[in-house]
């Protein structure tokens, strides 16, 4: 879901060789494997907003009912408004300012324009404390951690969190394309310096999901934080929860 780097991309095989063999493993502990073990999974890639938070359609349906909508009133534009569709595309890939996008939203839900209209969207997003432990000690493990991200402007996310979450960082607005793009699936994996087929993939909409498992990422469709992660326990064998 939309959420609140680019440059040449570096080769992922040198890369990964160079950081594994500078991580300190006092600091990410080697997983254990028995040896009947299959290969565990070295990449974990992750959503942000309705993976890491809340879903965002439950802050949308109560920004609606603010307003005196109806609660699906968003969702029925982005779905049946093929201008304010592409407008939504403009914004996420980067290419129009945020002002420009909340004026024609705001025209489209025929509302006036409200002071900061995209905090409003996602006043009621907070984030699952699950999911976001479990990924801290994914990476703690030694697991590549990544996030590829639909933005809704790029100023919104807790950046010291990510800092502290991700080996690799993909926002859409930044590097101007957006999921299901094949081409930010590629980003994703040259950002933890890991091949598409060592990671798993994490998003709440299962639209995004298709383009990264043709990458031959192992895909999950997240829903609550209770069934995704015995899933990546399994896939990354290791201890998350």
């Amino acid at each position: 879901m939309a959420e609140h780097a680019g440059g040449s991309a570096p080769d992922p095989a040198r890369q990964g060789e160079h950081r594994a063999q500078q991580r300190d493993p006092r600091a990410r502990p080697p997983r254990q494997l028995r040896s009947d073990d299959p290969r565990p999974l070295e990449g974990l890639l992750l959503d942000w907003g309705g993976v890491l938070t809340n879903s965002p359609f439950a802050s949308f349906s109560s920004f609606c009912e603010s307003e005196g909508l109806d609660p699906a009133a968003l969702l029925s534009v982005f779905r049946d408004d093929q201008a304010m569709r592409s407008l939504l595309i403009a914004f996420e890939e980067g290419r129009i300012p945020e002002e420009e996008f909340e004026s024609g939203l705001a025209s489209a839900l025929a509302i006036e324009v409200p002071d900061q209209l995209i905090e409003r969207l996602f006043a009621a997003a907070k984030l699952d404390e699950a999911m976001i432990e479990a990924v801290r000690r994914a990476r703690a493990l030694g697991i590549r951690t990544g996030l590829i991200s639909n933005s809704w402007g790029t100023g919104r996310y807790p950046r010291k969190l990510l800092a502290q979450l991700f080996d690799g960082i993909v926002i859409s607005g930044e590097v101007r394309v957006r999921k299901p793009s094949l081409r930010i699936y590629q980003l994703g994996a040259q950002a933890i310096s890991l091949p598409p087929r060592s990671c798993v993939f994490v998003d709440d909409l299962p639209f995004n999901l298709p383009p990264a498992q043709r990458l031959g990422m192992t895909v999950i469709h997240h829903e609550q934080a209770d069934q995704t992660i015995p899933q990546l326990e399994r896939l990354l064998q290791a201890r998350l929860s």
